[in-house]
């Protein structure tokens, strides 16, 4: 009885944990991964005006219970403008030693960045993050709110270097808005050599005869458009986050904001927004000690905004204040964001296991700069967790070569009682009780283990680093599906050989499960990136070493377990 009890069990787990992962697919916005249901037709994608944001010329907070900025009403328009209409201005190119960038006139903002030393997703050409072309659009905006002030849609003239010179270690570009509203907006542009990041002055000229209190808003805006390449058996989070020395990182997602229900902290004086995809990111900071309130936002149908408002004070007629920002757009490169600023590496999602994944890839990277091979260097971390794992995982193999060695005692009692199921049970306990043998010994130290890999598979999803790097032969990207699946098969097979080297369950349906549950599992890896099956083929057959080894070194002849499904 408790056999079919145990066996009932592990069906109700093995189908919790499909409709688990099932629903953690939906629930960061990709497609249902085992019950897809009906196609849907995706958002009709409404083409935004030049001013950034369909519907709405500057931001709002983002909800009804977020104060209202002086000067706007609800919506986000300034109050004396209404909705601005469409204002065509100028694109140009500016190029540095990392990157292509556009940027419009038109409230001089952001509107392209292309990175010279990224392949794109078809590996031809350039990555590009930031586009505003036609079915796509994610900007970088900054303007003025609290009155009639230049903004993202006033039309600005622009000044400066279009390209970064050789032997020159920074770029400069200045928009300057024409007078409105008695003040003058001047937005420089500082490009560093060897830089993702800009550092961004906002300038505000009062050539008025009152004094102002304008107040300054930065923002990305972005449409929920579907990235190249995402899979529905492994995601990462898409979309706005934001940053707060007391809060820490926090996602917001896309149906909270539609919900009104996004809950992060909406005022601090220090920290940054966010728009996060996988490998890549672009963000917003401001200098710590500006008090900000922050906000994100649903702008139109298919558009999303997240951002912050900072207020400037009083400024006197004939009198200036300026505030420089910081503007980050780029891959995801732990090592290069955590000098850029406090918390910003977090942009790279470990979840909850960011205290085992950080120390995971810090060793990952180490191994890299001897290796100079991110497939070996994989190769290499897995081994050296085995070996720092090793006397613990030996305690389980040990318990389960005992297992081994006490099986056919076990088989020969069970057909002897297997009409009295209650006197079966006792003369079970009886044996393990006189070959001191644990029969869950061999789950501890596994489970135990069992955080360290997870993390150690979210360094390897998340690492930007994985991508386009090559292994050995066919294996050009680890960071995509092996091509020709051989990785997967080998995957597959040595995970049987590892069931079939674990001693076989007494109960002949739970002997059943035993093979099901790792076949099942191995299917997913046919879509993993082979960076990810490569990890998972290295530990399988780090394990079927340590197993026989010890096997042996106990006496227990090693041998194959083959299912019977008669």
């Amino acid at each position: 009885m408790n056999d079919i009890r145990r066996t009932i069990l592990w069906v109700i787990f093995g189908f919790s944990m499909v409709l688990l992962w099932d629903q953690w697919q939906i629930h960061n916005g990709g497609k249902p991964t085992f019950f897809p249901g009906a196609p849907t037709a995706p958002a009709p994608t409404t083409k935004a005006p030049a001013s950034g944001v369909p519907s709405a010329a500057v931001p709002a907070a983002a909800n009804a219970a977020a104060p209202t900025p002086a000067g706007m009403v609800p919506g986000g328009a300034p109050a004396s403008a209404g909705v601005a209409p469409a204002v065509k201005g100028e694109k140009f190119t500016v190029t540095t030693d990392l990157l292509r960038l556009t940027f419009d006139t038109v409230g001089g903002s952001l509107v392209r960045t292309e990175f010279l030393n990224v392949a794109g997703e078809d590996k031809a050409g350039h990555y590009v993050l930031l586009d505003d072309s036609a079915g796509r659009k994610y900007v970088a905006e900054t303007g003025l709110i609290g009155g009639d002030f230049p903004n993202h849609t006033t039309i600005m003239s622009a000044s400066g270097a279009r390209e970064l010179k050789e032997g020159a270690n920074e770029l400069v570009l200045k928009f300057e808005s024409p007078e409105q509203g008695g003040v003058r907006f001047i937005k420089t542009y500082t490009f560093k050599r060897g830089a993702y990041e800009a550092t961004v002055r906002h300038e505000v000229i009062n050539a008025g005869a009152a004094p102002a209190s304008p107040q300054l808003y930065l923002q990305l805006v972005r449409e929920n458009f579907k990235l190249p390449g995402d899979s529905s058996f492994y995601s990462t989070f898409t979309g706005p986050a934001v940053y707060t020395e007391a809060k820490k990182f926090q996602k917001v997602d896309q149906s909270d904001i539609e919900k009104n229900k996004a809950d992060f902290q909406k005022e601090s004086s220090n920290g940054y927004v966010a728009m996060v995809q996988h490998y890549f990111a672009s963000a917003w900071i401001l200098p710590d000690g500006i008090k900000r309130e922050l906000f994100a936002r649903k702008v139109d149908t298919n558009f999303y905004s997240v951002g912050m408002i900072a207020s400037l004070g009083p400024i006197a007629p004939g009198s200036n204040k300026a505030v420089e920002a910081t503007f980050f757009a780029g891959p995801q490169e732990e090592n290069l964001m955590e000098k850029i600023a406090p918390g910003l590496e977090l942009v790279k999602d470990y979840g909850w296991l960011t205290i085992l994944a950080k120390p995971l890839y810090w060793l990952l990277t180490q191994l890299y700069s001897f290796l100079h091979n991110w497939g070996w260097a994989i190769m290499a971390l897995v081994l050296t967790i085995k070996i720092a794992f090793y006397w613990l995982q030996a305690k389980g193999y040990e318990s389960m070569a005992k297992m081994k060695a006490i099986n056919p005692k076990v088989m020969a009692m069970r057909e002897r009682f297997k009409d009295n199921p209650q006197q079966m049970q006792q003369e079970m306990m009886r044996i393990y009780r006189e070959e001191k043998v644990n029969p869950m010994g061999g789950c501890f130290p596994i489970m135990v283990q069992i955080p360290v890999f997870i993390a150690l598979y979210w360094v390897l999803l998340s690492s930007v680093e994985m991508r386009s790097a090559p292994w050995i032969g066919w294996i050009k990207d680890l960071s995509a599906p092996d091509p020709f699946f051989i990785l997967p098969v080998v995957m597959t097979l040595t995970t049987m050989l590892q069931t079939a080297l674990n001693p076989t369950p007494p109960d002949p349906m739970q002997a059943k499960l035993m093979w099901f549950m790792p076949l099942a599992f191995s299917v997913m890896f046919f879509f993993f990136p082979s960076g990810l099956v490569l990890y998972w083929i290295t530990n399988n057959v780090l394990s079927i070493a340590q197993q026989w080894l010890i096997n042996t070194r106990m006496g227990v002849p090693p041998q194959f377990n083959l299912p019977k499904f008669r």
